[in-house]
């Protein structure tokens, strides 16, 4: 048997995630622990567009109801995962995952990470935009003086890009004109850019006196999009990332390099496992918020895995 998982970024989050994660005993504690920082009332707080996109909220929330689902299915299934990742701010739950620090740490790190980010973009208006059918190149070269940075390499075609509201906005006629589909997301900050550079210093100093154990099984990081195992490695990876592009294409194909039966998105929505399904075809991917409980999770991992 063998599978890989993804965890899932922000602006997958909505309200109905996840549906069954309060009533599965196994989610408890890791929803306890999310709850001291969110409150009990966070499923009602995702019916909020405002709050839902809210930094502070959503990157303790993507985290928290992660690792729940995780433990969810965890002990269910015979071996542990092949190889993990997680996108953007999932890779603190892909480090818990695999052992490198616990979950009550990782939301803690959820916190303090979506407060050095929105800290570091005080006062502006900022955010990311995905855009499909140019070129990363051709996306720059047409929005010259605008300000915007690639934030996230998905594949030859799609990129996800920061920028100021302003900078984004005067962007978006200049691609649709090109032939480029364009979607703001639900987040509001400028991600994985230079905006974040601040950030990504200040998190590394919080990252430096926190002990990393050696991973139960390798984690492709965003930084660089190769398998790691290294604590010292895996630690600069995981501040480095704030500030600098995510390499999501070179995570995937490191992760199909592992020859991987299957592959369980970790989160809410279906993006991740849609794109890996468009790539790569002869690995089947789902994600777990496919599944109407966490049972149906583990038997399709264990027949295709």
């Amino acid at each position: 048997m063998s599978y890989a998982l993804i965890f899932s970024g922000q602006a997958s989050q909505h309200p109905t995630m996840l549906p069954w994660l309060e009533a599965e005993p196994r989610a408890a504690a890791s929803l306890r622990a999310m709850s001291q920082c969110l409150g009990t009332d966070w499923r009602t707080a995702l019916q909020d567009q405002g709050r839902r996109s809210n930094n502070a909220f959503a990157q303790v929330l993507i985290t928290g109801t992660a690792l729940a689902a995780w433990a969810s299915i965890q002990d269910e299934l015979p071996q542990t995962p092949a190889v993990v990742t997680g996108y953007s701010v999932g890779e603190l739950a892909a480090f818990a995952c695999a052992g490198v620090f616990s979950t009550e740490q990782a939301i803690i790190l959820a916190q303090q990470r979506a407060t050095l980010m929105d800290k570091a973009v005080l006062g502006q208006q900022t955010g990311m935009m995905a855009v499909t059918g140019l070129s990363e190149d051709r996306v720059l070269a047409a929005c010259a003086g605008l300000g915007l940075e690639c934030a996230i390499r998905i594949h030859s075609g799609q990129s996800v890009f920061s920028g100021s509201d302003e900078g984004l906005s005067q962007a978006t006629p200049l691609l649709l004109a090109l032939g480029a589909v364009c979607k703001r997301l639900d987040v509001r900050v400028a991600s994985h850019s230079s905006w974040m550079a601040p950030a990504a210093h200040d998190f590394a100093k919080a990252l430096a006196g926190l002990p990393f154990a050696a991973p139960l099984c390798p984690i492709a990081t965003d930084a660089d999009g190769t398998l790691n195992r290294q604590p010292a490695a895996l630690r600069q990876a995981l501040s480095r990332q704030l500030a600098s592009t995510v390499q999501w294409s070179s995570c995937m194909e490191s992760m199909a390099e592992r020859h991987v039966a299957c592959v369980l998105e970790i989160g809410a929505g279906s993006a991740l496992a849609k794109t890996w399904n468009e790539r790569y075809p002869d690995i089947p991917a789902r994600s777990i918020d496919e599944f109407q409980h966490p049972q149906g999770a583990v038997q399709w991992v264990v027949r295709h895995g």
